[in-house]
């Protein structure tokens, strides 16, 4: 049943179209396969040769052995690509095991081992807000003895700020739950935090934004409206943007497109490193890139891991200047699956979005593993200041409304 065409493998788990593999690759002279969930399978392309799916697409073996099947049918990969986060370890290994292009399980480690990377940050000279590695509650309350509470604990390959958890003093240590493995407790920093997005070639930067968040990661873990707004201070976009080649020189000498998280002190232009990773960010990132900055780091990212060079970028999009980009998450109205039950849009307010991603009533939120997809609404904002896109953030953060019925 092998074809003549060379055998792409896509691991894919988004609904929505936060990449657009048919832009990215011919499906009629390649023959591209996704090992998909059921959640995403919904967003493979018409065209795709070949879909297989899988309960998460971060176990290995059930990947693993979806990829067998597909080179069966199809022959054996010329490229396997993963472009979420959770995914990055699983194709690295695949890649390694069929011989195909893109980085490795060593050169994706740095960027999904927090406490790998913020000693390679650390030992770079660079600031780090004080950590340590962390295996039951007495390690947790003698490094707060040392640097003070409150403290953050969190999973060494975790995402989305998944188990990641504030300390206020010695009885929540008692609470955490360490299931054997060893966490990483880092020195509370109360600093803005900002993120960072674009393409490292190696050794400078690429395009790249500054954002600062509206709230916290954390905080929407427990209800809370997250958003982020592009900077637009020159000089401080300057100030963020030499600390990030320092860090991305720290982790890689091989392109890449990196998220960055970074703690910010905006009077002194100083910042102290949190975590970054080696994939495009989450939300509306993705999609604001495309639609303000004229560039897509998606393709960017899928084009490096088929061993090929990112397309150049327009002149927009290669210096931080121009429109500014922003970007709000509602969270879930109820404990997921639930359905809707009323949304309000927010398109043609104004201020307010230029985009929206809302589910209608009576549509399903399922309880899938894209945890900034599957939300009570998203919204994406373009204005000509980091103030104007701000106060249209507020607002709708403050007049949306959304409602759902547990299932």
């Amino acid at each position: 049943m092998m074809g003549d065409r060379p055998h792409v493998v896509v691991i894919h788990r988004w609904r929505a179209r936060y990449a657009e593999y048919a832009r990215y690759v011919d499906h009629r002279r390649t023959a591209v396969t996704y090992v998909s969930t059921e959640v995403g399978a919904s967003a493979v392309p018409a065209d795709a040769a070949g879909v297989a799916l899988v309960p998460a697409t971060d176990d290995l073996p059930s990947v693993a052995d979806r990829v067998k099947q597909l080179a069966v049918e199809h022959g054996q990969p010329s490229a396997i690509v993963a472009l979420k986060e959770d995914d990055l370890l699983v194709a690295a290994q695949l890649r390694r095991e069929w011989g195909c292009p893109g980085p490795r399980p060593e050169q994706v480690l740095p960027f999904r081992d927090k406490l790998a990377m913020t000693r390679a940050v650390a030992g770079a000279g660079l600031a780090v807000p004080a950590f340590v590695a962390a295996r039951d509650a007495d390690e947790i309350r003698a490094f707060a003895d040392r640097h003070g509470w409150p403290v953050v604990v969190k999973p060494r390959l975790g995402s989305s700020s998944a188990g990641v958890a504030r300390l206020d003093g010695p009885a929540d240590a008692e609470r955490v739950e360490f299931a054997g493995e060893t966490l990483m407790v880092q020195a509370f920093d109360p600093r803005q935090i900002y993120h960072v997005d674009g393409y490292f070639d190696g050794a400078r930067l690429g395009p790249y934004r500054a954002s600062r968040y509206v709230n916290d990661c954390l905080g929407f873990r427990t209800g809370t409206a997250l958003g982020s707004v592009e900077e637009d201070d020159p000089d401080l976009v300057a100030a963020i943007g030499a600390f990030t080649a320092r860090v991305m020189a720290a982790l890689t000498g091989d392109p890449s497109v990196f998220h960055l998280e970074v703690f910010v002190d905006p009077r002194r232009r100083e910042c102290a490193f949190l975590e970054v990773g080696a994939r495009v960010g989450g939300a509306e990132i993705p999609f604001l890139w495309r639609e303000v900055h004229g560039y897509d780091l998606m393709e960017t990212a899928f084009r490096l891991q088929l061993g090929r060079h990112p397309r150049p970028w327009p002149a927009a999009a290669g210096v931080p200047r121009g429109e500014v980009a922003g970007w709000l998450l509602a969270p879930a109205p109820a404990a997921r699956p639930c359905r809707i039950t009323e949304a309000t849009s927010m398109l043609g307010r104004d201020p307010g979005p230029y985009a929206e991603a809302l589910l209608r009533p009576g549509e399903v939120l399922p309880a899938a593993d894209a945890y900034y997809e599957h939300v009570g609404g998203r919204f994406r904002f373009r204005g000509a200041c980091s103030a104007d896109v701000a106060a249209a953030i507020a607002v709708t953060a403050r007049d949306f409304r959304v409602a759902a019925e547990p299932l």
